[in-house]
């Protein structure tokens, strides 16, 4: 099959990933950018919950895909429920809700081993992956 037989994404298509929070995904591991965050409990960041669940939809969308697309997130709305400490596991799972062309909407949701710690909803725009970095890198020379 070629990358222009490739099917589109549907409505209902599920996928989850499973990780170990490790130190390096916890609140207090931001202090290298932002100092204050080094008094934090070390509870595993909602940033890296969200990005953890980007990562999710992306792998889930990887077999619809030609080699230069990619989807890049434009819309997250997310609650971050409960806290999850170092060691525990964390599964996301993801299921496509609404495709509008180019624009396809997840629900998302993380739970680690005690239960339910975030969801909502997630936007990603299919894009040209070299189309976007010469935008990108246009936007970079110019500034």
């Amino acid at each position: 099959m070629s990358d222009h037989d490739l099917p589109a994404p549907q409505v209902g298509l599920q996928h989850s990933e499973t990780m170990t929070v490790e130190e390096k995904h916890v609140v207090p591991a931001l202090a290298a950018s932002w100092p204050d965050l080094a008094s934090m409990p070390p509870a595993f960041a909602t940033a890296m919950m969200i990005a953890f669940m980007e990562y999710t939809c992306i792998q889930g969308l990887k077999p619809y895909l030609t080699d230069a697309q990619r989807t890049l997130g434009i819309h997250v709305d997310v609650s971050h429920l409960a806290a999850t400490p170092i060691g525990m596991k964390v599964t996301a799972t993801v299921e496509l809700i609404e495709t509008d062309g180019r624009i396809l909407t997840f629900k998302v949701r993380c739970e680690d081993e005690a239960g339910p710690i975030g969801e909502g909803t997630h936007r990603r725009a299919i894009v040209d992956g070299d189309r976007f970095v010469a935008k990108l890198n246009q936007k970079a020379g110019a500034a």
